[in-house]
């Protein structure tokens, strides 16, 4: 078993065609991310104004989310944040291994996003042992979570990798085509 877990691991693919692509995405949106926390965190001062209203159903707030999706596993110790920002890190890992074996450009860009918005979340839980979150969209008394910009990414990078299974670009459909003649 060892055996081939070293064998597939040095056979394995590290630069694929869309590599720099999905990684050129990853790292813009990465950015992105960034910027807005810097901006909201920074220069407009969030934490400081408390809510802001910014549409009857979308205020910017100050959020620090100790643990994963809808504030799942708090991590309040250094161990903790170790464990959730090492969970990260492996599965980027394993997204930029995936990245290299692409070869349709919608699948390149999503996992690019997802990979650009996980590195930005681990970002955060490297400094500042939380994640840094300030949307909020709520109707009718109901609150959603909290988000950010990197959630975004991952979010629509995960609508498009969906998309992609649903509905394969034209190359592969008509390469599926071109097989059964």
């Amino acid at each position: 078993m060892r055996g081939r877990i070293i064998n597939w691991l040095t056979e394995m693919p590290l630069k694929g065609p869309l590599t720099v692509f999905g990684l050129s995405i990853a790292l813009a949106a990465f950015f992105i991310d960034r910027l807005s926390k810097w901006w909201l965190i920074d220069v407009f001062g969030i934490a400081e104004r408390g809510v802001v209203t910014v549409l009857p159903f979308f205020d910017l707030v100050m959020a620090w989310n100790r643990g994963i999706s809808y504030g799942l596993f708090q991590a309040d110790t250094a161990l903790g944040v170790a464990i959730l920002a090492s969970f990260a890190i492996v599965v980027t890992a394993a997204l930029t291994l995936w990245l290299a074996r692409i070869k349709h450009r919608l699948m390149a860009l999503s996992i690019g996003l997802i990979i650009g918005g996980a590195i930005g979340n681990i970002y955060d839980r490297i400094v500042f042992g939380a994640v840094a979150d300030f949307f909020s969209l709520h109707a009718y008394g109901y609150y959603w979570y909290i988000f950010n910009i990197a959630d975004i990414w991952i979010a629509f990078g995960v609508i498009l990798m969906i998309y992609d299974s649903f509905f394969p670009v034209a190359e592969e459909a008509e390469a599926g085509q071109a097989g059964k003649k």
